[in-house]
């Protein structure tokens, strides 16, 4: 019985390509369907070609967004002039459908202005899209035709205050709930609404946001929500909200900026950022308490804008030193690492005076690596150095026979996932504006969004 409804509903998440032979995925929320940055469905070529086929591209606006595709349809989040819009695309043509547009009355100044659209990636499911914005408005629509559902409010319906550099956590849909992390500036609460009606269920008072997502796990048959606020992780049982464990994110005592989502694989946690190096813990349940035990950290590696994805026991990223790198899921030991093919730059933030420049990356949108960018306010570690020199951007795809990294260049990485080195299957240029979203992995297509526009390419 069981195993009749995983198949149901793998065939309910598939859509055969017409006389194609493909089976094309969802890609519903932030790093996939089940937030581990893994696609399904896809073949890698025997042989690669140099360029990709472009098939459609759109411009859409402004934004760092991981766009959602469900079914035949794609969701993108962006900014377009003062306005945070949510646009549905026909898979196949990028043909607009429909879009929602409102005014965040937020925008974004100061070092990360940058990066003036949505960083949070829209969740699909349901018949529902949520979106979470650089401000803190939480919006929920109807996935067909677009129509207003309903939405929350920064200072109105949710908290005024946002992390200082913006929103940047995704929401997340889980047992007819949405779920989002909101507040900052050192107070915030995790709230989940009824899908449907919008109506609070629950609500965890506890720490403010940093820039993860949260992500489901299950342990002795409970499910969590496990999230990285500002000072910790801790898991939520998802009925009620209430706190089961928690464990401090820093490994040095020391907190940093950190955009990476906490990794769930069984019963164990993978988290990492900042300058904390990379830690794993066990959570089990004892009676009716859960407790997180940690079982390795790796203190030399660590990612702060990316998450690392786990595969065949062996754990890939792109590290703050912008090189890929892959460690053993079992005792955190680095096997191997490898600069960054095609640049690993692209930096959040804007160089400003005083301060000695950090070391430089291997290249970036700003162009190549080489040495130290000028200084920034933390030049000295190269935090806010100019020119897209600062490196450890970019995303890894597990897409079964070969991992894909896609850097802030534009540049499409496929390697062979191997514990014992890298080896490099293809590159090839996808986008020519820089990228910070997830490529979109489903079937023979590759779904890329860079800076204003989003394009479909096939293998």
């Amino acid at each position: 019985m069981r195993k009749a409804k995983h198949v149901a509903e793998l065939l309910v998440g598939c859509v055969m390509l017409a006389g194609a032979g493909v089976v094309v995925a969802d890609w519903p929320q932030w790093r996939g369907e089940h937030r581990d940055g893994r696609a399904s469905g896809f073949v890698a070529p025997a042989e690669w070609p140099k360029e990709l086929q472009s098939k459609w591209k759109a411009e859409v606006g402004e934004g760092d967004a991981t766009p959602a595709l469900v079914g035949d349809k794609l969701y993108t989040f962006t900014r377009q002039g003062d306005e945070e819009v949510t646009t549905c695309l026909k898979a196949d043509s990028g043909e607009k459908v429909w879009e929602d547009k409102y005014d965040p009355h937020v925008t974004v100044k100061g070092p990360d202005a940058e990066h003036g659209g949505p960083r949070s990636s829209p969740a699909v499911a349901d018949g529902k899209v949520c979106t979470l914005g650089v401000g803190g408005t939480l919006s929920c629509l109807e996935a067909s035709t677009g129509k207003v559902v309903w939405r929350k409010e920064a200072s109105k319906d949710l908290p005024g205050e946002f992390p200082r550099f913006h929103v940047s956590s995704s929401p997340i849909i889980v047992d007819g709930m949405c779920v989002a992390h909101v507040g900052g500036n050192g107070k915030g609460e995790i709230v989940a609404f009824d899908l449907n009606s919008g109506s609070e269920k629950w609500k965890w008072d506890g720490d403010a946001p940093g820039y993860a997502s949260p992500v489901v796990m299950e342990v002795g048959g409970d499910k969590q929500l496990v999230e990285m606020t500002e000072k910790n992780v801790v898991g939520l049982d998802v009925k009620d909200g209430k706190l089961q464990w928690n464990i401090p994110a820093a490994i040095s005592g020391r907190m940093a900026y950190n955009a990476a989502t906490p990794i769930v694989d069984g019963d164990m946690v993978i988290f990492t950022g900042g300058g904390r190096g990379t830690i794993a813990v066990k959570v089990e349940k004892s009676g009716d308490k859960f407790e997180a035990r940690e079982v390795w950290k790796n203190a030399d590696v660590t990612t702060q804008f990316n998450t690392p994805v786990v595969k065949d026991g062996s754990i890939y990223g792109i590290s703050n030193t912008g090189e890929l790198f892959c460690l053993s899921e079992k005792d955190g030991k680095t096997l191997w690492s490898q600069a960054m093919p095609g640049g690993g730059g692209g930096g959040m933030m804007r160089g400003g005076p005083g301060g000695k420049g950090g070391p430089g990356g291997p290249g970036g949108p700003g162009g190549p690596g080489g040495k130290g960018a000028p200084g920034g306010k933390r030049g000295g570690k190269g935090m806010m150095g100019g020119g897209g020199a600062r490196p450890g951007f970019g995303s890894v795809v597990d897409a079964g026979n070969v991992m894909l990294a896609i850097t802030p260049s534009g540049e499409l990485v496929a390697f062979k996932p191997s514990d014992k080195g890298f080896e490099e299957v293809a590159k090839v240029k996808v986008a020519e504006g820089n990228v910070y979203a997830y490529p979109v992995v489903s079937g023979n297509r590759i779904y890329i969004k860079d800076q204003n526009n989003v394009m479909m390419y096939t293998v």
